[in-house]
């Protein structure tokens, strides 16, 4: 447990203990007007989880369809708009806010001992943002849909008649809430921690969720600027992509992959400081080279601004700058692999508890660990020529996306359920859906890394003969994983019925949000937490000094 010392908290004062923050005020109006990070954060998470099951629907409508060669239960033009909108979704409304935006939003400001959140308005803001920006994608969908991909590549999103103007300005929109929060997160944990918590004695997952909100507050920008470009483009033909006006399409991959690309590290830089949190736990042991974790996070951050050239290497660019390009790629393992390494170090010899967040962070360790070694086949010249725009990419993308960022999320929110809510869910089930998703993944994109060695390209409606059985053996995975997942859903609602019934520190944790109630009260700290030891000591506190010493 971390060890406190309090002093009398003149925020909380005539706050009843008992009051938590789910109770402290009734009624939707006090919801949707709130200024509590907890409640913005809880608002956040049922948004991005139905944001979540949308895109499954159209990956499971994908999937489906491509169970054999030609129309299985559409038509090409339908298909094309399915995985359209599928990664939309996926990554705009869901991966890109759902560790952030909503754990981070509910844990951080607890984790640093503080009240709430630097700019309580402006966080505010930004979730009402990501609700008219996912309007506006929903509007999209229902007009039309989009077609070009999730990444609106040029010339084809100049001239598409499906609804690409609205589903630009939807991701346009969505960027301020993401900006939002990046820089009420740095404000946040420059001026609100706790008294004696210095850089050093701060979780890691802050320091990854540091990380996170710099490389949304200056990449974020690039999108926005490429995206009215684009809507500019089909609006009033101004010829800045689009080559029959003296455009160049090349021009849009190098602007929107130099914010995609960190984009990616906005994706997995909170799911990897989310596994830094459970391991120590889980392992009874103080977290293996945090430092080193820390300043990983931070070069990280860094380095994802230098490698966005990767995806164009088969779009003209020099020889000089695809090499320079793949040494930035293969240069951006190493702070990645330090994590991992020192993950390992920390689980060795320790006293391992495999609770649902433990099998979700082992589960992150191996199917991170297999998107990241294939990422440097894609890394590498020779074979991305051969490797570019087939399943292999598909596949290595949701090994770290899904594998990575999801994976850690539902870690995560087991996590920090208790904590969010008073209540325990069912471990047996818990375990029974971790399994049935580790095994579902697997089986639907293991098989995809066959298929792009094989020649099979992505976004294809029809396919060789020769690719079927693979397909379908990918197919049947993603309703095993559909299965684990709907499980997951079910017995995490069905613990809500429950009384409050989860202890303050259920997996015996040793930062600061396992010091307050379960859930906690409307102002998180009874009492100004003041921090005097490391994070992850799990030593026993030293006894109090006699009194009079």
């Amino acid at each position: 447990m971390a060890d406190v010392a309090s002093t009398s908290h003149p925020m909380a004062a005539g706050e009843p203990a008992a009051t938590n923050y789910l109770k402290a005020e009734r009624g939707f109006k006090s919801w949707i007007f709130t200024l509590d990070h907890k409640r913005i954060g809880v608002m956040y998470l049922w948004s991005v989880l139905l944001m979540f099951l949308l895109g499954g629907i159209f990956a499971m409508l994908v999937r489906l369809e491509l169970l054999t060669p030609g129309k299985t239960i559409m038509e090409a033009d339908t298909y094309n708009r399915m995985f359209t909108l599928h990664g939309a979704v996926m990554i705009f409304l869901f991966i890109i806010p759902a560790i952030p935006a909503s754990l981070g939003n509910f844990v951080l400001p607890l984790m640093l001992g503080a009240k709430d959140v630097a700019f309580p308005r402006l966080n505010l803001a930004s979730y009402w943002i990501y609700v008219i920006g996912a309007v506006f994608g929903v509007v999209a969908m229902v007009t039309g849909g989009v077609d070009t991909g999730w990444t609106f590549y040029t010339p084809y999103s100049t001239t598409s008649s499906t609804s690409v103007t609205t589903m630009t300005f939807a991701a346009f929109v969505l960027g301020f809430s993401s900006i939002f929060t990046g820089v009420n997160f740095i404000a946040t944990i420059h001026r609100l921690r706790a008294p004696g918590m210095t850089w050093f004695k701060t979780p890691l997952f802050v320091w990854g969720i540091y990380a996170t909100a710099i490389i949304q507050v200056l990449a974020t920008p690039i999108l926005g600027i490429t995206l009215v470009l684009l809507m500019m483009e089909r609006v009033f033909s101004v010829g800045i992509f689009d080559p029959r006006l003296g455009g160049d399409p090349v021009l849009f991959q190098h602007f929107f992959w130099f914010y995609s690309h960190p984009a990616v590290y906005i994706m997995i830089l909170p799911g990897m400081a989310i596994i830094s949190e459970i391991i120590p736990t889980f392992s009874r042991k103080n977290i293996f080279g945090y430092r080193a974790i820390a300043y990983s996070s931070v070069a990280i951050a860094f380095i994802s601004f230098l490698v966005w050239g990767h995806h164009m290497f088969v779009s003209g660019q020099s020889e000089l700058a695809s090499a320079v390009f793949s040494f930035l790629t293969f240069l951006v393992a190493i702070p990645s692999g330090v994590k991992v390494f020192n993950w390992l170090a920390t689980m060795y010899k320790g006293s391992i508890d495999l609770k649902a967040p433990m099998l979700y962070a082992i589960m992150f360790l191996m199917l991170f660990a297999i998107g990241g070694l294939t990422g440097l086949f894609l890394g590498a010249l020779a074979t991305d020529i051969h490797l570019h725009d087939t399943y292999f990419v598909v596949a290595h993308f949701h090994f770290v996306m899904v594998g990575g960022t999801v994976i850690a999320f539902i870690g995560g929110l087991h996590y920090w359920w208790p904590k969010m809510f008073g209540r325990m869910y069912s471990e047996k089930w818990a375990r029974i859906a971790a399994v049935l998703i580790f095994i579902g993944f697997n089986v639907t994109f293991l098989p995809q890394f066959v298929l792009g060695t094989r020649g099979m390209p992505r976004r294809y409606y029809n396919y060789l003969d020769q690719f079927q059985p693979l397909h379908a053996f990918s197919t049947v995975g993603s309703w095993i994983l559909g299965l684990g997942l709907f499980i997951v859903l079910g017995y995490l609602l069905a613990s809500l019925r429950k009384r409050y019934d989860a202890p303050p520190n259920p997996w015996g944790g040793t930062t600061l949000e396992w010091t307050t109630s379960s859930p906690p009260i409307a102002h998180n700290f009874e009492h100004v937490p003041v921090v005097t030891r490391e994070p992850y000591d799990h030593s026993p506190a030293p006894a109090p000094a006699p009194a009079g010493d």
